[in-house]
């Protein structure tokens, strides 16, 4: 786990909320929501399957948690979400692996700062197929497994603040993860019928080393001036929520977006 910020408070002990559960992550290499996502739900007891885009981060990630959690109960395979060759290679990959499929959550997002004026069509089409379309295709492959099973499943997609409140330079960003918010009402909808719930987050800003490196100082200071915390989540803070929703104990929530934030207007 990566080093803490001034003021967050200690990560909450493990309850066992998904003992036995197979949770299926997209974007789970390194150290942000997705990682800290695939560790929390190890600790809960889960066995998880990660994807990632990046192949050498995807192997290093899955070595080290299967070191810390056990081998049996850890799993990878690279997935391109703009691919739905891949995704699909990926859920057969975690049913081969594991027999059945209880959780996914859909994490692969891409972002950027543009404004629309100066933006091409191939950088909203990129943040778009990744975000949304990725989103949509790896929702469609989870139903297509879970109907099957008597007992259903669950979905939890990561949408944004920003689906709700605008920012500038996030026109391409922000219409992507509206999307997700309207894919996971209507998915809940249909899903429902076999015993599947679907359900976002949004978190405001959770603090990785990747956003660092994307995103400038002067827009990160700006940002956790919002919060009224004074500081951004932890992705594990994010990656809580997350469990819950993958839990029995949101067992009557679907279609809901649930905002992981301290932000105020």
């Amino acid at each position: 786990m990566t080093e803490q910020q001034k003021g967050a408070p200690p990560p909450v002990p493990a309850h066992g909320l998904l003992r036995d559960d197979v949770v299926v992550i997209t974007a789970a290499a390194g150290a942000g929501i997705g990682g800290a996502t695939a560790r929390r739900c190890l600790e809960e007891g889960a066995r998880v399957f990660v994807s990632d885009a990046h192949e050498r981060r995807l192997e290093a990630s899955r070595e080290a948690l299967a070191a810390e959690f056990g081998a049996e109960r850890v799993a990878a395979r690279p997935c391109d979400v703009t691919s739905d060759e891949q995704v699909r290679a990926l859920y057969d990959a975690a049913l081969d692996r594991f027999g059945r499929i209880d959780v996914a959550v859909n994490n692969a997002g891409l972002g950027g700062t543009t404004d629309l004026v100066d933006m091409a069509d191939d950088q909203w089409d990129r943040v778009l197929d990744v975000t949304l379309n990725g989103t949509m295709r790896c929702t469609r492959a989870a139903l297509r497994a879970m109907r099957r099973q008597d007992d259903g499943g669950v979905i939890v997609n990561n949408a944004s603040v920003v689906g709700w409140r605008a920012q500038r330079g996030q026109s391409h960003y922000a219409a992507a993860k509206a999307g997700v918010m309207a894919l996971t009402r209507c998915a809940a909808l249909e899903a429902a019928d076999y015993r599947v719930r679907v359900n976002a987050v949004a978190p405001s800003l959770a603090m990785h080393p990747h956003l660092v490196k994307v995103t400038s100082p002067e827009v990160l200071e700006e940002l956790t001036a919002r919060e009224a915390f004074g500081r951004s989540a932890e992705p594990w803070e994010v990656a809580n929520v997350i469990v819950f929703l993958a839990s029995g104990y949101s067992s009557y929530l679907t279609g809901e977006v649930v905002s992981v934030s301290s932000q105020h207007p």
